[in-house]
């Protein structure tokens, strides 16, 4: 690999503290330290400029104890805390290095150089050359014919040929010089009265690392230099001191990352982040350089992608225009807003409140606007010192409740649906035409940028607004709205409106350019903002008392597997250690081994784990242990504490904009994450129920994905097989195998399913053998089969690669677009992701505009404006493809009929579309 570009691994951490202490201090107007972060950008960009079309990553030191830590409890404990003007500058760096579109990656347990090891192993592992840039002696271990070192700082470069020449000995000895003479910063202790000629003496005299020296301390005598006649009874009496260092001096080479080496691209810079963090940190000619298209060192990176939104400098302004605010005290002036406001045809509107949880915000001022350049701020809760008197809470909702339940009149928010849901508590329906600035710009381009407001004024208007913090403060000090004076309440609230309203303003004709976009806006996501507030705000019961007895199921578990675990390896050991969990698996018990780190030992990584698991048995109990324990913390220990003390259910808060594809998320909890494929996950279902008359109802679409792709596709086999309602797994291993749909095996209908699903989602044939267990040339047999029998498929994926190169992007069924910034990128695995994401975007986004389409429709069947509801029945859950519904129990059976026929009419595609839906005491019953 040669002619491929280095990847470029940064470590941060190093350069954060050299950067510090070698660079005259800078600070902004505020008194915001700066100096280190120009410091490392500067290195940063030089690098970028340096290795142009290279991968990247910039490593960090997470915060918190290491392993390390667990081996010594003195590690580091000499080195003094981090300055606090140090520490003031990290978050602002990390920021700036996203925005630079560079991946930045900080993992909790080990330390930056151990991230960068991983890395550097596993392009060692690749045949792929590397370059550290670091200031850090101790990486030098990790120098080898693919693995380079670069301090940028002093223009040093070390491969193998030059580790020797600057220390004396090749890579592999770094650790044992290391380990004998200790580390004072980071107060590794080494063998007393060993310093680094004496460590060289040995390791030179001896010919090899600890190790060698232990096996022969008699030789130390007879070697020349200095003190060597009396060192053999001080490496003795030292003997796990020293092997102790060696430990800590190792830099691990197999942390579980979240990322893989082609993840590490760099992507297109943010410029409307870079722009508020350049403002925010008075980097003012960077700035410059940023809104007038000159940033070199950034934008001109050639491997770096385009968003494929507008991008363009024009779109950064530095000018703010004037406001006029208005600040409500008197019931004079708020009637004369109201008068206005009953004349408007449509008007924006913002609720302040006391928390970002709807069930538990309490409004203090509402901010009003009707036309760009002027608002209104109300307030009403504000109670600091010497606060002026304002208009009575009640009063006032009273006075807007008519106009606000008004259907004829429109309404404009940014992220609409917490003031609804906000409103719904002070008795307020609010209804009409409602236009959210978040979903505009999500709708537009749902990965051009964040879709907060902040983001979407330096985006679109070329403004910083006030942040919340500016405000608010920071931290544990932070205020609440109610305690914030006036006279910086005001100007943010009424900014808040006004730059809301321009939003607006600028976004909707830009949607109404783009394709179908307006008709996805109008008919699918505004339509969807009362449903979720509706459906977030009536919950879903929760039996506490199961989950309890849950947790303490699983804690028994978990200490039968540990004894299980001590059982088959015949003593106790540290289950989370790989250092003792490969003594004893491979030591011991001599599994075989079937990878190696690249220092040679035995590798005890999860995937490795997972293929042991096949055969022998303590990995797998290993495997389960872990599974365990991550599902007592994540679910059964944590979901009776986020029940609402009022209501007593769960409430979740659902997101429309935040994946790409047009599927809706789920926070606090999130109940997409919920497993299913095991007993213990399916257990956590138990415990979302019904209340005492009720079931819980679940409908969820059938295959969903796979009828989308035969509608897309138009290929005859998958379109019969669907219209004969036929197995399409089993249709498929018929097809695949050769064989009639009776004579198809379990595992030939499994091994069909994992094609069917893989093929959407651009499995390769790589992909497809590790999962079903087979060689890739058989995997490969089995995706050339399917193609010749389903070519309809193939020329779909053919074309709609083609189609995404020339446009940029792909569309669902009903218009919604997904842009490929990386369609032309030249780098090969980035450009096939962008092509597995063309193929599956439309599917997995089609599928999502679907069950919104039918959530809009049964939520107006269950909630009807005008006369009564022909169910007593609630909408509670979304969780991908499925609808869960809390009924009434005599009404079930004619309930699932009418669901599922609704469900059913939400799209007309090529095959129909099936809805399963069952009833049961708790969610688990009913799916």
């Amino acid at each position: 690999m040669a002619d491929t570009p280095p990847i470029v691994l940064v470590d941060g951490s190093s350069y954060l503290y050299r950067a510090f202490h070698a660079l005259p201090p800078l600070t902004t107007s505020s008194g915001q330290p700066t100096g280190a972060v120009k410091g490392v950008l500067n290195m940063l960009k030089s690098l970028i400029r340096q290795y142009p079309d290279s991968s990247m990553a910039v490593v960090f030191d997470a915060k918190g104890k290491t392993f390390r830590d667990e081996l010594f409890e003195q590690y580091k404990a000499q080195r003094p805390p981090m300055p606090d003007d140090l520490k003031s500058q990290v978050e602002p760096l990390h920021a700036c290095i996203r925005a630079l579109g560079v991946p930045l990656l900080c993992i909790e347990g080990v330390e930056a150089d151990d991230v960068i090891g991983t890395l550097a192993r596993l392009a060692t592992e690749a045949g792929r050359d590397a370059v550290i840039s670091t200031g850090d002696k101790d990486m030098a271990q990790l120098v080898n014919r693919h693995i380079t070192l670069v301090n940028t700082m002093k223009d040093e470069t070390l491969d193998v040929a030059g580790v020797e020449a600057k220390f004396g000995l090749p890579p592999e000895l770094i650790i044992d010089y290391l380990a004998l003479m200790g580390d004072k910063v980071d107060n590794i202790p080494g063998v007393p009265g060993v310093g680094e000629k004496t460590a060289l003496g040995l390791l030179q005299g001896i010919g090899g690392g600890l190790d060698a020296i232990y096996a022969d301390l008699a030789r130390i005598k007879t070697l020349s230099f200095r003190g060597a006649k009396t060192l053999d009874k001080k490496l003795e009496a030292n003997r796990e001191q020293a092997y102790l260092s060696y430990q800590l001096a190792t830099i691990k080479t197999d942390c579980e990352l979240p990322v893989g080496l082609d993840d590490l691209h760099i992507a297109h810079p943010d410029r409307e982040a870079l722009t508020a963090l350049y403002r925010e940190l008075e980097f003012k000619n960077w700035l410059a350089e940023l809104l007038e298209g000159r940033d070199t060192g950034v934008d001109d990176v050639p491997g770096a992608a385009s968003s494929g939104a507008d991008e363009t400098a024009e779109d950064v302004t530095l000018a703010k225009p004037a406001r006029q605010d208005h600040t409500l005290l008197t019931r004079e002036a708020f009637d004369t807003w109201l008068a206005r406001l009953a004349e408007a045809e449509t008007f924006c509107f913002d609720l302040e409140t006391t928390s970002l949880d709807y069930m538990e915000a309490e409004i203090v001022g509402i901010g009003l606007a009707l036309e760009p350049g002027e608002a209104a701020y109300i307030p009403l809760a504000h109670d600091y010192l010497d606060a002026p008197e304002q208009l009575d809470r009640d009063a006032v909702l009273a006075a807007l409740k008519p106009l606000l339940e008004d259907p004829a009149k429109g309404k404009i928010g940014q992220n609409l649906k917490y003031d609804i849901s906000v409103l719904a508590r002070y008795a307020i329906r609010v209804v009409g035409a409602l236009t959210d600035t978040m979903l505009e710009s999500y709708v537009l381009n749902s990965t051009a940028t964040r879709h907060d407001m902040d983001s979407l004024a330096l985006k679109y208007l070329g403004e910083k607004t006030i942040g919340f913090e500016e405000v608010a403060g920071k931290g544990a000090k932070q205020l609440t709205f109610n305690q914030i004076a006036l006279e910086q309440a005001v100007p943010y609230a009424c900014e808040d409106v006004d730059v809301t309203l321009r939003l607006h303003n600028e976004l909707r004709p830009r949607i109404e350019a783009e394709g179908r976009l307006a008709e996805v806006l109008d008919t699918l996501e505004r339509p969807m903002i009362p449903v979720l507030s509706r459906m977030e705000r009536t919950g879903v019961a929760l039996d506490a008392a199961r989950l309890h007895a849950q947790s303490q199921e699983l804690e028994g578990r978990i200490r039968d597997l540990e004894k299980d675990a001590f059982e088959i390896a015949g003593r106790e050991f540290n289950l989370g250690s790989p250092k003792q969990l490969g003594e004893i698996l491979f030591d011991e018990l001599k599994i075989p081994v079937l990878k190696k780190t690249p220092k040679g030992a035995p590798s005890t990584a999860e995937a490795v784990l997972e293929e042991l698991a096949l055969d022998y048995p303590l990995p797998k109990v290993i495997i389960a242990h872990r599974g365990l324990t991550k599902l007592k913390s994540t679910y059964t220990d944590k979901l009776p504490q986020l029940v609402n003390k009022r209501t007593g259910r769960i409430h979740t808060s659902y997101h429309q904009a935040v994946t790409a594809t047009g599927r809706l998320s789920s926070s606090d909890p999130n109940l997409q994450n919920i497993p299913i494929r095991t007993e213990e996950g399916r257990k956590i279902r138990q415990a979302f129920i019904a209340r005492p008359g009720y079931r819980i109802v679940a409908a969820d679409y059938s295959q969903i994905e796979l009828r989308i792709m035969a509608h897309l596709s138009e290929d005859a086999g998958l379109l019969e097989a669907f219209a004969e309602e036929r197995d399409i797994h089993t249709a498929t291993a018929a097809e695949v195998f050769g064989i009639a749909p009776e004579q198809v095996s379990h595992e030939q209908r499994r091994s069909a399913k994992a094609i069917n699903f893989g093929l959407i989602y651009g499995m390769s044939a790589w992909g497809l053998g590790k999962q079903l267990h087979i060689e890739r040339n058989q995997a490969q047999t089995y995706i050339d089969r399917y193609f010749d029998r389903y070519p309809g498929v193939a020329r779909f994926m053919d074309s709609i690669r083609a189609q995404a190169a020339e446009d940029g992007f792909v569309e669902t069924v009903f218009g919604r677009r997904l842009y490929l910034p990386e369609i032309k990128a030249q780098n090969h695995a980035r450009r096939q992701a962008a092509e597995r994401t063309a193929i599956n975007a439309p599917m997995q986004g089609t599928a999502a505009d679907i069950i919104k389409r039918a959530m809009i429709d049964v939520d107006g069947w269950l909630n009807p404006r005008d006369g009564a509801a022909e169910f007593d029945a609630w909408m509670v859950m979304q969780v991908h493809d499925e609808l869960v519904f809390e009924v009434d129990e005599t009404q079930v059976e004619g309930f699932i009929d009418t669901v599922k026929r609704r469900m059913q009419a939400a799209a007309e595609l090529k095959v129909p579309l099936v809805v399963e839906a069952e009833s049961g005491a708790n969610w688990d019953e009913a799916h």
